[in-house]
Parts: structure tokens; sequence; C-alpha cells
């Protein structure tokens, strides 16, 4: 179940971050990490041990966004992914 669950929580951060960045850039990093904060003091206070396992998971998901979030800046000049196009002022 842990393992099931981990597979679902990365997967679900890989296009956050994608999306993220076409959307607001890397300024917004401190929400991942306000967010991986928040897991690992969830995962240190609830007794469950599943649920604490996967609030570490989802923690450390949120601290390895910040690192992708800038890679992802960088795939973006190299040209890997799409760049938002600004709406210029009519």
């Amino acid at each position: 179940m842990i393992g099931v669950c981990t597979f679902l929580i990365i997967g679900l951060f890989h296009p956050i971050v994608i999306k993220t960045e076409y959307w607001f850039g890397v300024r917004v990093w401190w929400v991942f990490l306000l967010l991986g904060v928040a897991g690992v003091v969830g995962s240190l206070f609830v007794p469950n041990t599943l649920l604490s396992t996967l609030l570490g998971v989802f923690a450390f998901s949120s601290f390895w966004s910040i690192k992708e979030l800038f890679e992802q800046r960088e795939r973006v000049r190299k040209g890997w992914f799409p760049k938002r196009e600004k709406k210029s002022d009519r």
C-alpha cells in the first residue's frame, strides 16, 4: 500500500511542477517549501504508521519539487518544454 501511494504521490507531483513553472515560474518555490515543512510536522505527530509514512513521502516530494522547479526552468530554456507566451497589452 505504501509503495502504490508513493508511486501516485510522485506521479502527481510531476505534472504539478511542470504546470507551476509554466504558469508562475520559479517564484512560487516557497509554496513547495511550506508544503514540505507541513508534511514533516504532520508525519511526526500522526500516530498512524501508514499516514505518517505517506506524509513523509509527500514532504520529501514537496522538497524535491523545489529542485525540479528550477530544473524545469532550464528545460524550458533549452526548448524541451513549451514556454508560456505572455499576452501583449492591447
